[in-house]
């Protein structure tokens, strides 16, 4: 019980300090900002012009939430050390395993509460549609009710934060996704005159489930940014994360490319050589490993299958998700490796 009580408290109060942070408002309204121009910019397509909305929205959620990502695990882990203001924690019966836990999930539900934001942002220009031409009808309901939720939103927000002095990041985070939930729930029951139509028939279950597999990579850049900034500071804990980044989403035209064409090689010469140590296969033993160390991003990108209307399988829904837990238990693994020897005193 007592590993538990310190995990919430610990988990508790990185989440309040992840979710004031200046730097998740900024990028929260940033992200809502750029999936709203998507949808004027993805008219310029001449044709396929949804698609092209989905390709730009998803990336935009996704970037967002992989350098917020960085960011709250610096503020939250490298400035407590740099401050020492964990000497706190560490200092009583506190296992470092269990600070590094702590941490690390107070981050994540600080990011899923954050990215929600402009996940559910993109979910409701969906419902409206591109507009392809100017005599396109606009989709007055789901207007009505994304402007609604917002003011809701910014005005409960100002409203606490001027008379109870209530933090106005944490608090936009916070009521920002349960009110624009509720704003793309109502305007799949209304279509453009206001008309009430089939919620089922409006409602996409494939790109629920593209962000789902989004929310679970960012899980995992999270896990890597804690065990990065148990070490380094800002500005390197950002860079290395955001490069092993590049690294996944490339890596299968890095790597894999070269592991296929190296086992073509191989398997070429025959079964004659298929004993010998030579440099092709020291080559692709280096290639197999470094494409199994670096995290592959590109398995929770599914908005090919998205755009071509192909299902998704349950069972690679299944790989992906163990896949994420794997590469995650990895890195605080060696988070935890990497903070039991750091001097915080």
């Amino acid at each position: 019980m007592a590993f538990l009580e310190q995990l919430l408290a610990i988990l508790k109060n990185t989440f309040y300090e992840c979710v004031r942070q200046p730097i998740a408002l900024v990028v929260l309204v940033a992200s809502v900002l750029l999936v709203l121009l998507s949808n004027p910019l993805s008219a310029f397509t001449m044709s396929d012009d949804q698609r092209m909305f989905v390709d730009i929205g998803l990336s935009t959620v996704f970037m967002s939430g992989a350098i917020l990502a960085a960011f709250l695990a610096t503020a939250v882990v490298n400035q407590e050390i740099s401050n020492r203001t964990v000497l706190m924690v560490v200092s009583k019966p506190v296992a470092r395993v269990t600070f590094i836990l702590g941490k690390y999930l107070g981050v994540l539900l600080a990011l899923i509460a954050t990215t929600a934001v402009p996940a559910l942002a993109f979910l409701l220009v969906e419902v409206h549609g591109v507009l392809q031409t100017a005599s396109a009808p606009v989709r007055w309901p789901v207007v009505i009710f994304g402007v609604v939720a917002v003011l809701a939103t910014v005005g409960t927000a100002t409203w606490c934060n001027f008379f109870y002095s209530k933090s106005f990041p944490a608090l936009i985070a916070m009521l920002g996704a349960p009110l624009l939930l509720l704003a793309y729930l109502l305007s799949l029951f209304f279509d453009t005159d206001w008309s009430t139509t089939s919620a089922l028939t409006e409602f996409r279950l494939d790109l629920v489930v593209a962000l789902g597999l989004m929310f679970l990579s960012l899980s995992v850049i999270a896990a890597i940014a804690v065990a990065v900034s148990t070490r380094l500071g800002q500005v390197l804990t950002i860079g290395i994360t955001l490069g092993l980044l590049v690294l996944g989403l490339l890596s299968d035209w890095m790597l894999a490319r070269k592991v296929q064409a190296l086992e073509a090689v191989i398997s070429a010469r025959g079964s004659a050589d298929a004993g010998l140590l030579d440099s092709t296969h020291l080559a692709l033993m280096g290639y197999k490993a470094a494409y199994a160390i670096i995290p592959n991003f590109q398995v929770f990108w599914v908005v090919d299958a998205v755009n071509q209307n192909q299902p998704i399988p349950l069972d690679y829904i299944g790989y992906v998700v163990l896949y994420a837990a794997c590469m995650t238990a990895a890195a605080l693994a060696i988070a935890t490796a990497l903070f039991q020897r750091r001097e915080v005193g």
